[in-house]
């Protein structure tokens, strides 16, 4: 059996496979398709991370400070 793996997009529940594999594959294959699960809520973190928030005149806790107990 020979595998290779490559990305395409499914159009009309068709995916096309690529020129280089084509002459490669003919006649019946074994499919397994693998995806990305799509989240439904969004990474709150992530999107801090590429968009952090700007706020006027903030400045970081210091080392003590951020170590301070009361």
């Amino acid at each position: 059996m020979q595998a290779v793996e490559f990305q395409a997009q499914v159009k009309d529940g068709h995916i096309t496979i690529p020129e280089v594999y084509q002459r490669q594959f003919e006649g019946v294959v074994r499919v397994i398709i693998l995806t990305q699960p799509h989240s439904t809520t969004p990474n709150l973190l992530d999107g801090l991370l590429d968009n952090p928030l700007a706020i006027p005149n903030f400045a970081p806790l210091t080392r003590d400070q951020s170590h301070d107990r009361y």
